[in-house]
C-alpha cells in the first residue's frame, strides 16, 4: 500500500516529492517542499482518505522540522509528511482550512515554536496565556522564561 501511495505521489506532485524514508513496514516518512504541503495535505487526507493523527514540529540546528502524521486506517499504515522550515523566519502556509484536524496542532506550534502558519482560520492562543511575551517561544531550544532567564537545553 506504501509503495501504491508514495507512486500516486510521485506522479502527481513530482518534484515536490524530496526524499522517502519506509522506516518500518508500517511507517513511512516522505519529505516533501512546503510550498506544495497544502495541497498534498489535502490529497491525502480528501483524495485517500487518510487521517491526520497529530503534527509534531521540533526547533533543530539547521531549522524547524515539522511532520505531519496521516494514518492510513485501512492498510495500518502511517506516513508522516516532512517539511524543514527557514531557521530565522518559520513560515508555512496553513493546512488547517483543507484539514480542518491540524487546526488546534498548528495552534500549539506557533505559540511554543514560533512557526508562522499563513492563513490560519483562527490563530489564537491555546496554551500560554494572552498576555504572554511575544518572541518568547517556550519549546524553542534558545528559550527564555518570563523572568528573562535563560535554560539549558543541551540535555
Amino acid at each position: 500500500m506504501a509503495d501504491e501511495v508514495v507512486e500516486g505521489l510521485k506522479a502527481k506532485f513530482g518534484e515536490a516529492i524530496k526524499d522517502v524514508h519506509e522506516k518500518s513496514r508500517r511507517r513511512t516518512y516522505i519529505t516533501v517542499d512546503s510550498d506544495r504541503l497544502p495541497d498534498i495535505a489535502e490529497y491525502f487526507y480528501k483524495d485517500l482518505d487518510c487521517r491526520l493523527q497529530i503534527c509534531t514540529g521540533i526547533h533543530m540546528e539547521h531549522g524547524f522540522e515539522i511532520l505531519y502524521h496521516f494514518a492510513i486506517d485501512r492498510a495500518d499504515r502511517i506516513i508522516s509528511l516532512r517539511v524543514i522550515l527557514d531557521l530565522e523566519k518559520p513560515s508555512i502556509e496553513s493546512i488547517a482550512r483543507r484539514v480542518p484536524a491540524a487546526e488546534w496542532i498548528e495552534r500549539e506550534m506557533w505559540e511554543l515554536l514560533g512557526i508562522e502558519f499563513r492563513n490560519h482560520p483562527d490563530m489564537r492562543h491555546l496554551l500560554l496565556t494572552d498576555d504572554w511575551l511575544e518572541g518568547n517561544y517556550p519549546l524553542r531550544r534558545d528559550w527564555k522564561d518570563w523572568r528573562g532567564g535563560e535554560h539549558d537545553t543541551s540535555e
